[in-house]
């Protein structure tokens, strides 16, 4: 029953799970195995996870659609670090992969100024 309740959180799930990477692309295969592990683990009660999951899910679709952010995304996963004293290494590793889109995004997001003639 929750199952069903988490993935109506994540509308790329089918699309996530169902993609088969090229032989080889070692990383995408570990991506969608994290991807899968973290949201049927949840607390379906806490918002935090529920946001979680759902950034999750935008991210991982985005990497599964987008070649160019794909390629870019497991050249900056190759650099994480997770600290020893972590209790949660799957949680911080999530949290690493939704902060990799946001700089991505971040930096390929143009910001245009519409000048104005006198």
């Amino acid at each position: 029953m929750n199952n069903k309740i988490i993935i109506s959180y994540c509308p790329n799930f089918y699309k996530i799970t169902n993609f088969v990477p090229m032989d080889t692309d070692t990383i995408t295969g570990k991506i969608i195995k994290l991807y899968q592990e973290y949201i049927f683990r949840i607390d379906i009660n806490n918002p935090d996870d529920i946001k979680t999951i759902q950034e999750l899910d935008m991210v991982v679709g985005k990497y599964i659609e987008d070649i160019i952010f794909r390629k870019e995304f497991q050249k900056q996963i190759m650099r994480v670090r997770i600290r020893k004293d972590v209790t949660d290494m799957l949680k911080e590793m999530i949290k690493s992969i939704i902060k990799i889109f946001y700089k991505y995004q971040e930096e390929t997001t143009k910001i245009i100024y519409v000048s104005r003639w006198i």
